[in-house]
């Protein structure tokens, strides 16, 4: 028998470059939204439940136009990411609007996780070899974190300056990642376009595909307190997985193995991506990708 694996799908977030509720967005032929075909792809490559990490104010809406047709499919809960949602001692700002991050959104389902597990985000289309590979992993048992990775010139969209974390890596293990906000055409700024940094096209990139073992739980709580007492004032400020990523491996606590998808990633980051999208994932259904889906 296998074992369990967990996919969590991070949902909760605003959309806010995208315009709207960019999780639901219808993409394929039937009314499929993105994540719909990742977790048709990661049942595939064996894993046992999902989690969706959203928030309460669209959880009607969610379950309705995912969660139904989910469910048939696989085990499904939910885990509500809000941001009142603070360790004891701890109070949320009145003035506070953005929720408190990636990592955060992880820690709101470590109740419901103690399995090996991959995170996602709902609205990046990652492709069936990049969840093989990951479940893969989970199954094999190391105690080791795993990071998929893709090539920088496949995570690219032509409607605006996108957001990766670019990798360091050493014989296949991830020494960093460094947090590019502005990336457009290879190219980083971080004076707003004054100058710009050639990034070579295959660099590997983060896309916030990660697998973890349970004990990603303890050192994110642990964290999150630091976190909240440099910068629980700041209006927008956010606690981000690969910062926790980054700390373990700094610290030597843990080792993260890289696994490269040469597949090119598709994603909505802004409205005008939603047509490639489409094309592109209606082109597989048609190639017979998704026939039961």
């Amino acid at each position: 028998m296998k074992k369990d694996i967990t996919l969590v799908v991070m949902a909760a977030g605003m959309g806010s470059r995208f315009g709207g509720l960019k999780q639901i967005e219808p993409v394929g032929k039937n009314g499929e939204a993105i994540l719909d075909f990742s977790v048709y792809d990661a049942v595939e490559a064996g894993f046992t439940k999902v989690v969706f990490v959203i928030k309460h104010a669209i959880e009607k809406d969610f379950k309705e136009m995912v969660g139904k047709r989910i469910e048939k499919r696989v085990k499904v809960e939910y885990a509500f990411q809000e941001i009142d949602l603070l360790p004891e001692g701890y109070t949320c700002p009145a003035d506070r609007e953005k929720p408190w991050g990636t990592a955060h959104a992880i820690l709101c389902c470590k109740d419901l996780v103690n399995e090996p597990f991959a995170v996602i985000n709902a609205d990046d289309f990652y492709g069936k070899s990049a969840f093989a590979k990951i479940a893969d992993f989970l199954r094999s048992g190391t105690g080791d974190y795993c990071m998929v990775g893709f090539r920088l010139q496949n995570t690219l969209t032509e409607n605006g300056y996108v957001s990766r974390g670019v990798c360091n890596t050493e014989n296949g293990i991830l020494k960093s990642v460094t947090e590019r906000t502005k990336i457009s055409d290879c190219k980083y700024t971080e004076d707003d376009g004054k100058t710009w940094t050639e990034l070579d096209p295959n660099t590997i990139v983060s896309m916030n595909l990660w697998g973890f073992e349970p004990d990603i739980f303890g050192a994110i709580e642990k964290g999150f307190k630091a976190f909240l007492d440099e910068k629980i004032n700041v209006p927008k400020s956010e606690y981000y997985l690969p910062s926790v990523v980054s700390s373990l491996i700094e610290s030597g606590e843990k080792q993260v193995q890289v696994l490269v998808a040469e597949e090119k990633w598709y994603g909505v980051t802004y409205k005008e991506d939603k047509e490639g999208v489409v094309a592109a994932i209606r082109a597989k259904m048609d190639n017979g990708e998704y026939d039961n889906i």
